[in-house]
Formats: structure tokens, C-alpha cells, sequence
């Protein structure tokens, strides 16, 4: 079936449909990922986005039923130059484009992706609707008006849990490889969800924390109440600005117990520190990113997914300390606050998928509480 990509500047590209038929609107972006593609649908930080894969041939390991990142595809598209249709791996259960027609997700293929993602790196990430069948750009154009984009809106309540749940299960053994031994001593952490992973829980677990995980706006006095020995805050979808209710809710925590911050949580971090957000030209999104640690010295390749960032100067005279640099554009990739017993990063050291040189950061959160406790 025929299938156009429609911009909000008017650039259009043809191609043909696959996956769920139907229409889509979101913001659309890239990812410079070579794999790892269903982790990427199944990202809740993808909510509302239309994902554009940079490296050619997608879809030709096929999917399966462990590499979810989320109970459910939150992308509102897809876009690759070649999908493949007759995938061959020996965890394959269904094709990639079964998979997204099995969850309502739209894609096109066989655009020129390296001139829709040159054009998103010249004009910024913009708002985009995909169409199979009904190519009328006119009907398409309104449609497209009608979408708000992400700035100032709170999508996290769309993707975070309505309940707490308790996460027990940890990274899987897939294939054959030794499991890390699991600390004995355990402590127990309460794990914001804005719009969380699972490859970030069962890091968690690995470390030995039972892990409670709760709804976003869950009270900062509902969570002291519980006990925790720490609290974790997740990635998630969007603008950190509007999120109001969480912010307040970091204030209420900072000092009381150990935080770690992860993407969105690194950013409402730093906005409960004073520190004010804006929105990247085209953001990070891909499994190769050079971030530099500031204590050690060291770079670190990482896994990374946002299109929104924590303005560095806005943090000074705010008591906090600045711990990793993205090397692309000099953004701010890290901080931590001794005072306030809070350290956070920009990018995903759970990676999944991508490079684990960043995972000595679940041992980080650890190694703090345990220096809070003997304190």
C-alpha cells in the first residue's frame, strides 16, 4: 500500500505502508541505533513520537517475546529505508511487521531516510503524520494542525502505572551467560515510574533492592511513610516543565533519602534544584553517544533517548555539581548534590539497547545508601 510522510514544514516523502494500517501523528525523530529495535517501540519514552531508524535494513533479527521494555509499543510510528520481511534469528517469534500490526503501530518504509533525518538535523524535530492509502495532503495538513506537539504537555500520565506493583525479576539469562551474584544485604527502594523500563528495574534487583514502583504522582509523604532506603526517578516521555506534581514531590524528598535520577528523572531533578529545562534542536537518541565523566576523567560510550535538556548555567550558585558532559554538544549529561544526598544522569546506563560502559552507576546508588545508613 502506498504511504506518504507529511512534515509541519510541508515536506513530503512517499513510500510504502507496513504495519498497522491507518494514520499517526507525532513528533518525528531519529535514532542512530544499528539494533535493538523492539526495546525502542517499547520504550514509554517514545510516547507520542515517530521513530526514524538511520541504519538501513531493520527488522531482520525479527522480534520476540522477552526484549519489552514496557507491557506495550508507546510509538506512534515508524520509519525505516528497508524492512526486513523474512527475518532469521533463533529468538525470532514474528516479523517486525507483524509485530507492529499485532500493536497498532503505523510505519513506512523505503523513504530516502538519510535526507529525512539531514532535514530534521538542519530544521529540528517537528510534528509529522503518516498516511496509508489516503494521500491527500490537504485532509493530512489539518490533521496535523490539530496535533499539539510536546512542549508544555504532560504525557507522563498516559504511560505511568495506575497502582504500585512490586518488580522481583532480574536481567535474563537468554543466553547462557553467567548471572551476577546478588548482594545478600538488601535494601528497599521506591521507584518513581514517569515512564520507567524494565531493563532498569531488574538492574535494581541484580543490586539486591526490593523495588517497589509507584504511580508519578504519587505523595512524597506516601513514599517516606513506606520506608524506603532509597528512591529512584525514572525516564519518561516529554517536557519535564509541566510536571509539576513531581517536582514538588523531589523538593519534599531531597535530603530526607538518597535519589537516583535517570533521564526525565535527571531533569525534574534539576528542576527541584532551581535549575530550568529547554528544548534540544533535534535531541540524543541513539546507542553511541561519548559522555565524559567529569570525576574520573574517563568517556563513556552511552544509550541515549530525550529531546529535552537541563540548561548548565542555570545550575550555578544552586549547590550542585556538574559530573558528566555530553562530548556531541557540550549539553549537560550529569550532576549530583552531596547536601541533598542526590546524584542523576541524562542518558540510559541500563542502556538495553546499548553499551554497558555506565552501570557502575546502579552500584553508585548502592554504595550512597549504604554510606547514608552508616552515617
Amino acid at each position: 500500500m502506498n504511504a506518504i510522510l507529511l512534515l509541519e514544514d510541508g515536506t513530503i516523502f512517499e513510500g510504502k505502508g507496513f504495519g498497522s494500517q491507518g494514520q499517526a501523528c507525532g513528533e518525528v525523530v531519529f535514532n542512530t541505533s544499528m539494533c535493538g529495535y523492539q526495546e525502542i517501540l517499547t520504550d514509554p519514552s517514545y510516547n507520542e513520537q515517530i521513530i526514524t531508524m538511520t541504519y538501513p535494513l531493520i527488522g531482520n533479527y525479527g522480534t520476540n517475546d522477552e526484549d519489552y521494555e514496557s507491557s506495550k509499543c508507546h510509538a506512534r510510528g515508524f520509519i525505516v529505508k528497508e524492512n526486513c520481511d523474512y527475518p532469521s534469528n533463533w529468538r525470532n517469534s514474528k516479523s517486525l511487521n507483524e509485530y507492529l500490526k499485532d500493536h497498532n503501530v503505523v510505519g513506512i518504509e523505503g523513504i530516502d531516510t538519510r535526507k529525512l533525518v539531514r532535514h530534521i538535523r538542519e530544521k529540528g524535530a517537528m510534528r509529522g503524520i503518516i498516511s496509508h492509502g489516503d494521500t491527500a495532503v490537504d485532509t493530512l495538513k489539518a490533521e496535523l494542525e490539530s496535533y499539539p506537539g510536546l512542549v508544555g504537555r504532560d504525557i507522563v500520565e498516559q504511560v505511568s502505572t495506575t497502582k504500585a506493583y512490586e518488580w522481583t525479576q532480574g536481567v535474563a539469562n537468554v543466553i547462557g551467560e553467567k548471572q551476577p551474584e546478588i548482594p545478600t544485604k538488601r535494601y528497599k527502594i521506591v521507584a518513581y515510574d514517569f515512564g520507567i523500563k524494565r531493563n532498569i528495574l531488574r538492574l535494581l534487583v541484580d543490586q539486591g533492592f526490593d523495588v517497589t514502583v509507584v504511580p508519578a504522582k504519587t505523595d512524597a509523604k506516601d513514599v517516606l511513610a513506606m520506608n524506603p532506603d532509597g528512591v529512584f526517578l525514572s525516564n519518561g516521555p516529554g517536557d519535564p516543565a509541566p510536571l509539576s506534581y513531581a517536582i514538588e514531590n523531589i523538593k519534599a524528598l531531597l535530603g530526607e533519602i538518597p535519589i537516583f535520577g535517570i533521564c526525565l528523572g535527571h531533569q525534574l531533578l534539576s528542576l527541584a534544584m532551581g535549575a530550568t529545562s529547554y528544548k534540544l534542536k533535534f535531541g540524543h537518541r541513539g546507542a553511541n553517544h561519548p559522555v565524559k565523566n567529569l570525576m574520573t576523567g574517563k568517556i563513556e560510550v552511552t544509550s541515549q533517548n530525550h529531546g529535552f535538556c537541563i540548561d548548565l548555567d542555570s545550575l550555578e550558585d544552586k549547590d550542585v555539581e556538574a559530573t558528566h558532559i555530553n562530548l556531541n554538544d557540550n549539553t549537560l549529561a550529569g550532576i549530583k548534590c552531596d547536601s541533598k544526598i542526590a546524584f542523576s544522569v541524562q542518558y540510559h546506563p541500563e542502556a538495553s539497547p546499548g553499551p554497558h560502559d555506565s552501570r557502575y552507576l546502579f552500584d553508585d546508588f548502592r554504595n550512597l545508601i549504604e554510606k547514608t545508613k552508616n552515617k
